[in-house]
């Protein structure tokens, strides 16, 4: 029985597949919008080097559903052994390209590139990951950013179900820049109280059981069980952990996806929580899309009702 199944999660489940399908119809719509008033349509170039099968997915995935919004799709596919300045090379001409307006290095890359200097290298009104250290400045400072796509999808799923978070006590679990960090700065922006805990905090349990959210981004599987969280606490799983499949009707050799948090545990204390898979994943591609339409309007200086998208 997968996450999705379980019978008992109704009305506790968040559903980030089905709000990142209704995203990406705003997003398209507002594309569409864009085109027809204005003449432009937002181009989002996804660069990946070398052969792994998982970036290979993600990058298709970017393609197929950037295509269906309507938006312009630049793929650029390179061999493992290109080197950092034919990288750097093409990123260079993408910033000058008018028709991008987004550009997306995808992570990892090959040993011999090192990852900090392209993303360096990418103008920061067209880094669309929102990894560029200017936008993070901006979004630390509270100041209009591109926001990394996974914790700002984070908190369109936590507003979705909370409404305001004033005064909620937030605890965050990794540090990462990636997701940790912007994630601690989105929370502090909505006014919600942050702790950001890692690795060396003392008694995370205890700190993980004040949280009215909680955010789980460390990457080790089901670590985080029922005795770790607040009755009724908003959980938002962002782990995606791939181990041998352990129930009992499983194939021999089957492995399945499952999140930082021990899902079937923590479902009848939690008052709400995102499942892996079909949470938080389907929420990056389409918060993606929204960073190219956002970047688009800017780079144009033309004017976007985000309560929309």
């Amino acid at each position: 029985m997968s996450q999705a199944d379980t019978p008992d999660d109704t009305g506790k489940r968040i559903d980030g597949k089905a709000f990142a399908a209704a995203l990406r119809t705003r997003v398209g719509a507002a594309t569409a919008d864009l085109e027809r008033r204005h003449g432009v349509r937002p181009g989002l170039a996804v660069v990946l080097v070398g052969e792994d099968p998982a970036s290979q997915v993600y990058v298709r995935n970017k393609r197929k559903q950037a295509e269906e919004a309507g938006m312009a799709s630049f793929h650029h596919t390179l061999p493992e052994a290109t080197t950092e300045a034919d990288l750097l090379a093409l990123v260079e001409r993408l910033n000058q390209d008018p028709a991008v307006h987004g550009i997306l290095v995808q992570l990892p890359l090959p040993g011999h590139i090192r990852a900090e200097r392209i993303l360096l290298a990418i103008d920061p009104a067209k880094d669309v990951d929102g990894f560029h250290p200017v936008n993070a400045g901006r979004l630390a400072s509270g100041m209009e950013a591109l926001v990394p796509c996974t914790p700002l999808g984070c908190l369109m799923l936590l507003k979705d179900r909370l409404g305001k978070l004033d005064g909620l006590e937030a605890v965050v679990l990794g540090r990462s820049n990636i997701v940790g960090k912007p994630m601690a700065q989105l929370l502090l922006g909505a006014n919600a109280t942050v702790t950001v805990a890692h690795s060396r905090t003392r008694d995370l349990p205890a700190v993980a059981r004040r949280a009215d959210i909680l955010v789980a981004a460390v990457g080790r599987p089901r670590m985080v069980g029922a005795e770790w969280l607040k009755p009724g606490a908003t959980v938002i799983d962002v782990g995606i952990n791939r181990i041998p499949d352990d129930r009992p009707d499983a194939e021999p050799g089957k492995t399945r996806l499952v999140g930082d948090v021990d899902y079937e545990s923590a479902l009848p204390v939690v008052g709400a929580i995102t499942p892996v898979p079909g949470g938080v994943g389907p929420m990056t591609i389409a918060v993606l899309l929204r960073n190219t339409l956002i970047a688009c309007a800017r780079q144009r200086g033309l004017t976007l009702d985000l309560d929309d998208v």
